[in-house]
């Protein structure tokens, strides 16, 4: 006869499960109703949405909201100049951070001690907005696309998280590369980057979210440059410009040209979409890596 394998639940793990179901359903309509929310805004009649009653589906579908964004040149400029300083900017993250945190986790690295404490006493003290302004307009990095990524290469918590990684490798990998002539640069690219694949993918994805939204350093730094404005940044301005306005003067507008009309709601929630969208697609490529990525360190081999 067959052996029945199945496991009789007590009372109390049927009451542990159903409250854990609970729980996680409510905060999976807590995180995902907004997105939706916005989406559905993003896809209704402008005019329509003024009167209210959008939660989740459009009540009039339309696609002129994204037809008015997508119409506009500096949307794509824009788009390509975040895509760049994303793409840019994360791979020489990693690359400065792989690297660098290889040499301090050599013991036999004579400066091993104080650079690694250069770093955490950058990650606790900050110069603050107004010096950090000063030594970029004194590098001549204003109005500039190197200001998107020359300030972000080295960052000193992903070089820990990487370092901690690198510390639980074998250290018999590295001595058996070098018994083979293996130099430095041939052991990190060879040996160290294969095997540190999860943690690299996951600050990968924090650095590019970090480009990729990011806005204030556009407006501090190449406001005067459209040619170098940021999607994102493009975003705050239209969610700027929606303090101007008020409900009742949409309407208004409404009645004069009913069709084809924009608010600024539907047009700040059309953005929204398209600014998250790529992000969205980049994430689950990435996700695989994270459990094993994001507890670095909590287990030394």
């Amino acid at each position: 006869m067959a052996r029945n394998n199945k496991i009789r639940l007590s009372t109390e793990d049927i009451v542990f499960d159903t409250i854990n179901y609970i729980l996680l359903t409510i905060v999976i309509i807590v995180t995902l109703y907004p997105f939706i929310h916005v989406l559905a805004v993003s896809f209704n009649d402008a005019i329509d949405t003024v009167r209210g009653g959008i939660y989740l589906f459009p009540r009039k579908f339309t696609t002129f909201n994204y037809v008015s964004i997508l119409s506009d040149s500096e949307i794509y400029n824009a788009t390509i100049i975040s895509a760049l300083r994303a793409i840019i900017g994360s791979a020489l993250n990693v690359l400065a951070s792989i690297i660098v945190a290889y040499a301090i986790s050599r013991r036999d690295f004579v400066l091993r001690g104080i650079v690694s404490k250069i770093f955490t006493y950058s990650m606790y003290f900050s110069s603050g907005l107004i010096p950090y302004y000063l030594l970029i307009r004194d590098l001549h990095l204003m109005n500039n696309f190197l200001v998107y990524i020359l300030p972000g290469i080295v960052s000193a918590w992903n070089i820990m998280v990487v370092r901690s990684y690198i510390d639980g490798l074998p250290a018999s990998l590295i001595e058996s590369a070098k018994l083979d002539g293996a130099s430095e640069l041939r052991i990190i690219f060879s040996i160290i980057f294969p095997l540190s694949v999860p943690v690299l993918a996951t600050i990968t994805l924090f650095v590019a979210v970090g480009q990729w939204n990011s806005w204030f350093d556009t407006m501090l730094f190449c406001s005067m440059n459209p040619n170098l404005s940021t999607l994102q940044y493009e975003l705050q301005k239209v969610l700027q410009s929606t303090q101007q306005f008020t409900q009742q003067a949409s309407f208004d507008m409404g009645l004069r040209n009913n069709s084809n009309t924009v608010t600024p709601e539907s047009i700040r929630a059309a953005m929204t979409i398209v600014a998250i969208v790529p992000i969205m697609i980049v994430y689950p490529f990435l996700q695989k890596y994270f459990v094993k990525g994001l507890t670095i360190g909590s287990v030394k081999g």
